[in-house]
């Protein structure tokens, strides 16, 4: 592989310390790979569901046997606690047994009767198609593209975060290792910067991103034009409602699973805490003991509250939108200090309209409190953003909280749950949160051509 001048630097969180030091493979080195990818879907087309579903069950059992290696080099490489890697790692399993399991069945043909008469539609894969994915679950989010597009016939290229290149060659290893032919799946170690000729590319079909808001446009305006086929899953700001008939032992204990899981690097986290007055005081007293206990540590330590942000840039950035958001006003109860990658579980209160803890993104453990007088309150503020990605509602009414999450204007929507992943049932977004859904029946059908047979 030709060397670059733009390495792909693995840093260790927690003490700064490089770790590993890749090169960006040149434009020559992609042209052959993408040429790779593209020769070897004519026979993994080919091949059967069942064939294929044999390699997918083989890298689900490599994701469990390796568990502990691979949550090691994620607290290595980004500082997740080893009980949070683990978790992604057996979410991971998961998702490749259930699409090995359920795959043929959901793409199986399907017989339609109209008043017209009779037709067949089949699920027919497209090609080379592309994840751009991000660095805070390294293994997950390639493992929610892959699965569902080997076992549709697809092949896969994914430019993984810069930050993560270890974990990249890792995920890329374990496939090789569980069967996956050469070009099927290839990473790609390259920065952004490189990624952009993949898109214009007439041999990729597709193209699937996760990431930020700003990222996200210019990759399907690029796709736009090339008329391709885009997933965008683009964060969010999500709700967390917490109504006066809360069970508040289980809400708190949600709570910490959404606030402070991934050490609050997470799409999917709750970022808006929006209390109703009667239970205000009491959520507030309770969160803030429960923040003032956490004690930070190395994430291979299992003692270990929370550890480092994914780098220090990170936390700089977190530091700075809660520095601003004081200034404007809000408070701040508890935490929210930086100490080198590390940032104090926080909870900012009072927070004024424009200030960025209202209008933007904190992408970590710091909550975004607002307290408002009863339901309707709390709904029409989940829905006064231009976000909308999931977004979790607590009451013991359970026709109450079916009621408030059908009204959320986000893609998922849990009652008394942190909102989470599961390999059957799809996630994504609206509005500025992204387009398109990944897992379950959905995701499997986002990059097939569903392709209508009439008959006479």
């Amino acid at each position: 592989m030709t060397k670059s001048k733009r390495p792909l630097i693995s840093v260790n969180p927690l003490n700064g310390k490089t770790l590993k030091t890749y090169h960006e493979m040149s434009q020559e080195d992609l042209d052959k790979a993408i040429g790779r990818a593209d020769k070897a879907f004519v026979s993994w087309r080919n091949r059967s569901f069942s064939d294929r579903a044999v390699i997918l069950k083989r890298a689900s059992n490599l994701f469990e046997e390796r568990s502990e290696e691979l949550a090691r080099l994620m607290a290595l490489e980004m500082g997740k606690k080893l009980s949070d890697g683990q978790g992604e790692l057996a979410l991971c399993a998961e998702i490749f047994d259930y699409y090995a399991e359920e795959g043929e069945k959901i793409l199986a043909p399907q017989q339609l009767s109209t008043r017209e008469g009779e037709g067949t539609l089949v699920f027919q894969p497209l090609g080379v198609v592309y994840g751009i994915q991000p660095w805070n679950f390294p293994f997950y989010q390639p493992a929610r593209f892959t699965a569902a597009n080997l076992i549709a016939g697809n092949v896969v290229l994914t430019k993984h975060a810069s930050n993560v290149p270890q974990c990249a060659e890792a995920f890329a290893q374990l496939l090789f290792d569980a069967g996956v032919p050469e070009g099927v799946y290839t990473n790609l170690p390259i920065t952004s910067g490189g990624a952009a000729s993949i898109i214009d590319d007439d041999r990729v079909k597709g193209i699937s991103f996760t990431g930020s808001n700003a990222a996200g446009a210019m990759v399907a305006e690029q796709a736009g034009r090339n008329v391709k086929k885009t997933v965008m899953e683009l964060g969010g700001v999500d709700p967390f409602i917490v109504l006066e008939d809360a069970d508040m032992d289980l809400t708190i204990q949600r709570f910490a699973e959404g606030k402070l899981g991934n050490c609050g690097q997470i799409c999917l986290a709750a970022k808006r805490i929006i209390l109703t007055e009667p239970i205000a005081e009491e959520f507030l007293d309770r969160a803030t003991k429960l923040f003032q206990a956490l004690k930070p540590g190395d994430p291979l330590v299992e003692s270990t509250d929370y550890g480092p942000l994914c780098t220090e840039k990170a936390a700089e950035q977190l530091e700075d939108q809660v520095s601003k958001s004081v200034k404007a006003g809000a408070q701040l109860l508890v935490g929210g200090k930086r100490n080198g990658a590390f940032i104090e579980p926080g909870i900012l209160t009072e927070i004024p309209a424009g200030s960025p803890a209202a209008v933007e993104e904190l992408f970590g453990p710091i909550a975004c409190v607002w307290v408002v007088p009863d339901e309707e309150a709390a709904v029409k503020l989940a829905n006064d953003s231009p976000f909308g990605l999931g977004g979790s509602v607590y009451t013991q009414d359970h026709e109450r909280g079916r009621r408030v999450a059908e009204q959320l204007e986000c893609g998922t929507a849990f009652v008394n749950h942190a909102a989470s992943s599961y390999a059957s049932m799809p996630m994504g977004g609206v509005k500025k949160s992204g387009y398109g859904r990944e897992l379950g029946e959905l995701g499997i059908k986002e990059f097939v051509n569903q392709k209508m047979i009439r008959y006479f």
